[in-house]
């Protein structure tokens, strides 16, 4: 496809074309709406029915957050085969934004079965909106490939503000205002990401639209291209078993808790292994079984990155599987462990900081769509008024919850406002990391992940430090909000380190024609990942009953180390295996 890339690169935005920042607002809201609603979701099940909650146990709570998240990721294989073969990137992105608007609408109603229903179309707009945003970016750089990391951590500051505000402002309104209100401003930001890319699509020329059919007996391999390598009837079998299973055990493991095993479609026991640890296991030889088979038959280059590729994404599993206690057990563990509720000076001093946070990002993005606006409004101008309009609304959201605040003598730090630290840390550190990697000092993949994990273990160990105090079984207690600080701000170093480079190098280590859909792999990583998360919360309330909350972030503090100085101990295997890939 001749996508002109070229002349993508003439009108500039911070030295990146300016499609890249078009991508980066739409990705911004969608991120919105998700870390908006996400940030709400646990603390909703959990609170007390006359808090407007369902009055759930941490554990049921946990268990749904997990296979949710975990379905958002694997939804992205559906989303990339259909804009693969058939739909196009662009005309992906916007079903699955109209999908997510839909969803936060539903989830507004806050009745079980609009709750449930919203889950559901979320997870079917994720999956065709998340991968084929970052598959248009990788057409994008397709002759650009020194650049390729600074794009994708600018695009990653752009999911990151996202996040920020999405927290922010609806975490603020779900815990202050309403579940219902918090739900629904996600769904409203989200219909205004969907309106501006629309009426900006033209800027990437050719880049995502339709697929033209091809005839693989037929197609022209392009020079460093690996041969085809098509599915056979038996993987696709072994790939139809395998992911039914897993998708069972995923979607069977809320169920069957929350109905206290009522509907447990595992309630069985085969040679001492109890029927979910069947299932599980089968899965997984499944799919060793099948990269057993299609291995070999790519040539060695192909295969050996491929190769490289998988041991990343077996990190990124541990990675999201520990980062991802945020929406979960560190907010739980903000809620009801974490002293809140300050007065006097320090209540004051929290209001002044909590504004600088939110102005100074808000100010920091309204200028880079400025520039945006300098160099497309002629040419997308209904595109620039929406993204306008919207970033209005928001600032008068953001001064009338700050004003409201001011208006108190105390200040009681919402739970999901510990979040927000993530995405102020990205967005503060996110052009740093861009200089960092594109300069002389830039460190290998592996070292990469090695720093990464470190970081993500030394901000486990801070709540471990912190935790040390609570007894075993404590329900509440008042550790200090620093601790929560420190956690988020060196797992944000350790997010920066991996995430967004972590799509860079999978765009450069597979062949262009495969793209969409190994992105879409490597978001089935993430999505056992968040699955992981989900049990790794569920366990700490076992854990915490017995041995106290702080062994259980010692372990986790542990398994980062540990992955991380594994990294770098494989570093001259994978080096070899990248094949001049840097």
């Amino acid at each position: 496809m001749n996508t002109d890339i070229d002349n993508l690169f003439k009108d500039k935005v911070l030295g990146h074309p300016a499609g890249l920042f078009v991508l980066f607002f739409t990705e911004m809201w969608e991120r919105f709406s998700y870390y908006g609603m996400r940030a709400l979701l646990v603390m909703f099940f959990t609170a007390s029915l006359t808090d407007g909650g369902w009055g759930w146990p941490r554990e049921h709570a946990f268990a749904i957050f997990g296979t949710y998240t975990s379905l958002v990721y694997l939804s992205t294989l559906i989303g990339g085969y259909f804009a693969d073969k058939i739909i196009g990137y662009r005309y992906a992105v916007l079903v699955g934004a109209l999908l997510m608007t839909l969803g936060h609408g539903s989830m507004a109603l806050e009745t079980p079965f609009f709750i449930y229903l919203g889950l559901g179309l979320l997870v079917f707009g994720s999956g065709f909106f998340k991968p084929n945003m970052t598959s248009i970016i990788s057409e994008m750089y397709a002759n650009k490939q020194e650049k390729k990391d600074g794009a994708y951590t600018i695009f990653y500051m752009g999911v990151n503000a996202g996040a920020f505000l999405g927290i922010l402002l609806c975490g603020y309104f779900g815990e202050k205002v309403g579940w219902s209100w918090g739900f629904g401003l996600a769904g409203f930001f989200m219909f205004f990401g969907l309106l501006q890319f629309w009426k900006a699509q033209d800027i990437f020329g050719e880049i995502g639209l339709k697929p033209e059919k091809i005839d693989e007996k037929t197609v022209e391999i392009k020079d460093g291209e690996p041969k085809l390598n098509p599915f056979t009837n038996i993987q696709l079998v072994l790939i139809a078993i395998s992911a039914t299973l897993g998708l069972a055990w995923i979607l069977n493991d809320p169920v069957a808790k929350i109905s206290g095993g009522k509907y447990n479609l595992f309630d069985f026991n085969l040679f001492g292994l109890q029927g979910t640890n069947v299932i599980i296991l089968t899965a997984l030889v499944l799919f060793l079984v099948l990269l057993i088979i299609r291995l070999p038959k790519y040539d060695k280059i192909t295969k050996d990155r491929l190769l490289a590729v998988t041991f990343f994404a077996f990190i990124t599993i541990f990675f999201w599987a520990i980062f991802e206690q945020a929406p979960s057990s560190l907010t739980i563990f903000a809620r009801d462990y974490t002293q809140r509720l300050l007065e006097g000076n320090a209540a004051f001093t929290f209001k002044i900081v909590n504004s600088l946070m939110t102005i100074i990002p808000l100010s920091i993005i309204t200028w880079v769509l400025w520039l945006l606006f300098k160099k497309t409004f002629k040419k997308y101008a209904i595109s620039n008024i929406i993204l306008g309009f919207s970033f209005v609304i928001i600032w008068a959201i953001a001064i009338w919850m700050l004003a409201t605040e001011f208006q108190k003598d105390i200040a009681e730090v919402p739970a999901s406002w510990f979040g927000v630290l993530n995405s102020l840390f990205i967005i503060a550190m996110a052009p740093l990391f861009s200089k960092w990697w594109e300069s002389k000092y830039n460190p290998n993949a592996n070292m990469k992940y090695a720093i990464g994990m470190f970081l993500l273990g030394l901000g486990m160990a801070c709540v471990a430090i912190g935790a040390a105090d609570i007894a075993p079984g404590a329900k509440t207690a008042s550790v200090s909000l620093i601790w929560l600080v420190l956690v988020y701000f060196f797992h944000t170093m350790g997010e920066l380190c991996i995430s967004p480079v972590a799509l860079s190098y999978v765009s450069k280590l597979v062949p262009g024609r495969m793209i969409a859909m190994m992105f879409g792999v490597w978001y089935l990583a993430v999505a056992i990942g968040m699955k992981l998360a989900g049990v790794f919360g569920e366990a700490s309330e076992g854990i915490a009953k017995t041995e106290g909350l702080s062994y259980f972030f010692w372990i986790l503090t542990s398994v980062a180390v540990g992955l991380g100085v594994f990294s770098i101990l494989s570093y001259p295997v994978i080096k070899k295996l990248m094949h001049g890939i840097k």
